[in-house]
C-alpha cells in the first residue's frame, strides 16, 4: 500500500494534509506512520506543528503513484508536482464542502 517515502493526501485531526510513509505499510496495516506537511505556498509544503502522526487507514484520500517526481529543495519542506497540487486542491475543497453541509444540517436541526 504505502512504501518508505510514499507520499500521499490524508485527513490528519480533520483538516486535509500531505504525508509521507516513515516506514512501508501493507493493506492490513490499520494504523500509518506518517510525517505530515502543510501548505505553505503554491506546490510548496512544510512540516507540521506535529511533523510525525498516526493516523487510521481510512483516513488516507489518496496515494500519489510512485512514478511522480517530489522536489525536497530543503529539509522539511516538499514540493509538488502541478498534477499533484491540483489534485489536493480538489480534495482541500471536497473536504471543506462536506464540512459545510454538515454544519448547514446542524443547524437546520437547532431551529
Amino acid at each position: 500500500m504505502l512504501s518508505y517515502g510514499s507520499v500521499a493526501v490524508a485527513l490528519v485531526q480533520r483538516q486535509v494534509m500531505v504525508v509521507q510513509a516513515i516506514h512501508p505499510h501493507d493493506h492490513r496495516d490499520r494504523f500509518l506512520d506518517v510525517y505530515c506537511f502543510t501548505p505553505f505556498n503554491e506546490r510548496v509544503f512544510t512540516t507540521s506543528a506535529v511533523p510525525c502522526a498516526r493516523i487510521a487507514s481510512a483516513d488516507l484520500l489518496t496515494i500519489f503513484p510512485s512514478t511522480d517526481v517530489f522536489n525536497m529543495p530543503a529539509q522539511d519542506i516538499l514540493e509538488l508536482p502541478p498534477q499533484a497540487y491540483g489534485e489536493f486542491n480538489e480534495l482541500c475543497a471536497r473536504n471543506a464542502k462536506k464540512c459545510e453541509s454538515l454544519w448547514a444540517a446542524c443547524k437546520a436541526k437547532l431551529r
